[in-house]
C-alpha cells in the first residue's frame, strides 16, 4: 500500500454480516468487510472466509490491486494518446505522396475527358 501512496488514513473500513455458507456463525458474526478509498472512490467488498481478520487483509489486498488497475489502464490510455497525437503529425511517406499525385492527376484527367477536352479556365 506504501508503494501506491495509499493510506491508512484514506480508508474507510465497515463491518458487515456476511450471506452464504457458515451456519450460525454467519448470522451472529460481521465478518464481511468494505472499505472504501476515499481519494478515488474505489470501494471493495471481501467475504470469502468465515474469519474478520482475514477478511481484511484479503479486502486490503483487492483494493490495492484495483487501484494499481486503475492507475496503469490511465497511463496506457495517455501513452495511446500520445502515440496517436505522434502518428497524426508524422508526414506522408515519399510512395504515399505520389500515389496521392498520381490518382490526383487520374482524377482530373478523367474529368477533363467528361468535358470534352476542355479547360476549366474558360468558362
Amino acid at each position: 500500500m506504501a508503494a501506491l501512496g495509499i493510506l491508512e488514513s484514506d480508508l474507510e473500513e465497515t463491518f458487515v454480516r456476511s450471506g452464504g455458507h457458515g451456519g450460525q456463525n454467519v448470522n451472529k458474526v460481521s465478518t464481511c468487510v468494505m472499505i472504501l478509498h476515499r481519494p478515488t472512490g474505489t470501494q471493495v467488498k471481501c467475504q470469502t472466509t468465515r474469519h474478520q481478520a482475514l477478511n481484511r487483509q484479503l479486502a486490503r489486498e483487492q483494493l490495492v490491486a484495483k487501484i494499481e488497475a486503475a492507475r496503469r489502464a490511465v497511463e496506457l490510455a495517455r501513452r495511446e494518446e500520445v502515440e496517436r497525437l505522434r502518428r497524426q503529425k508524422r508526414g506522408r511517406s515519399r510512395g504515399a505522396k505520389e500515389r496521392i499525385l498520381r490518382d490526383k492527376s487520374h482524377n482530373a484527367a478523367r474529368k477533363a475527358r467528361r468535358r470534352g477536352g476542355r479547360s476549366g479556365a474558360d468558362d
